[in-house]
């Protein structure tokens, strides 16, 4: 059996459609902005990503459905799976579909927000958020949450994979959002993470991350057979999750966890891979962990990218931000450089995209490592 992308949709600093944003990506764009002291109350300076209030404001007052306290991250979700249905068949509200919610923090912003009056408090729970998602689009079915740091969008992708594939469900809706707050940034600057600068994965120069906020939205299906499916669909060919519990942040030096994740999928390969779309943080310990794996499975000569300096990290929508991108890579035989690239920075050999080019190219991987010593991939590939 088959586990394919039906449809999909980003919504970001880039744009509100998936051809928004990999046009811009396409075009080396970076969405990264400054934020000068003062912004979230915060005392620091620091980039990162924001969609426009503006933009999702009136985007979301067009759907006009209910008229229920709706928070400004569920309404990010809600209008990315309206956006990606549009171009599907797909029913909603059917018992064969599932929502999947992909998310780090959820509505933790309520626990700071002096607007959270207007919410009850169980409305912090990621379980509130994930029923009000289903509930916009009647879906009675018990929607399931994927929380699990930074690799929760590539593992919610997983998890519907397994669904599809145990015939429980005929499609599923996975979703990942995430917004900015104090709590958030706050946090990262207490670890001294955050760039002064558009980040700039696995260069000598770099000096942190960036954060980012947005929502993105996959809808897979399923079929018995590869030619039942039409040229330039995206297979979800295979995924593992692995955890080398090393420490409460930091990677395991030797990228145990990853190289493991990385060997599963590789068994199911059979051909050149056209590229790696790594996790990328422009941290240290990230970069280094995931050259090491990346050499310790022998892709050393294969093609590396980071998304991270055109969104910064998204955190819980990362691993559907980034997956929707590969995939438009895939589509249009388009190799995307990585923002911020100059100089080697890590101290084994890899192949890290310097300039945006056309590729024949039919199959990627998409990795992340998180907290905890968590980390994903999945292997993508294009039927031609």
């Amino acid at each position: 059996m088959k586990v394919y992308q039906l449809a999909d949709n980003i919504i970001s600093s880039l744009g509100f459609t998936t051809i928004e944003n990999t046009n811009a990506v396409f075009s080396g764009i970076s969405g990264i902005k400054f934020f000068p002291v003062g912004e979230f109350q915060l005392p620091e300076p620091f980039f990162a990503s924001k969609v426009n209030d503006n933009i999702l404001e009136s985007e979301f007052k067009q759907l006009s459905r209910n008229n229920k306290a709706i928070t400004r991250f569920e309404k990010m979700a809600i209008l990315s799976i309206c956006r990606c249905s549009e171009n599907s068949n797909i029913d909603l509200s059917s018992k064969r579909t599932l929502f999947i919610l992909s998310t780090t923090k959820g509505n933790v912003r309520l626990l700071e927000d002096k607007g959270a009056a207007n919410f009850d408090s169980g409305s912090i729970f990621l379980s509130h958020s994930a029923n009000v998602i289903a509930d916009f689009f009647g879906n009675t079915n018990k929607p399931v949450v994927v929380s699990n740091a930074c690799i929760s969008g590539v593992s919610a992708q997983i998890v519907a994979k397994r669904l599809l594939q145990s015939n429980a469900y005929d499609h599923i809706v996975v979703v990942g959002a995430e917004e900015l707050s104090k709590f958030i940034i706050s946090g990262f600057q207490s670890f001294k993470a955050l760039s002064p600068l558009i980040c700039k994965p696995f260069d000598a120069n770099r000096t942190g991350l960036n954060l980012g906020e947005g929502a993105a939205t996959i809808i897979y299906g399923k079929a018995e057979k590869e030619d039942e499916l039409p040229a330039n669909t995206i297979v979800l060919e295979d995924g593992a999750i692995t955890n080398d519990a090393n420490h409460i942040s930091g990677p395991s030096r030797t990228g145990e966890g990853l190289y493991l994740a990385l060997k599963s999928i590789l068994l199911n390969t059979g051909e050149d891979l056209g590229f790696i779309n790594a996790h990328g943080t422009a941290t240290p310990y990230n970069d280094e962990m995931e050259a090491i794996a990346i050499n310790r499975v022998g892709l050393n000569k294969t093609p590396v990218n980071s998304l991270k300096g055109y969104y910064g990290h998204t955190l819980g929508a990362a691993g559907l931000v980034e997956t929707v991108i590969s995939s438009s890579c895939l589509k249009n035989n388009t190799l995307v450089k990585s923002i911020g690239y100059e100089e080697c920075g890590v101290s084994q050999p890899i192949n890290v995209i310097q300039g945006t080019v056309q590729s024949p190219i039919s199959s990627c991987i998409k990795m992340v490592s998180g907290f905890g010593g968590c980390n994903a991939a999945i292997l993508l590939r294009k039927v031609n």
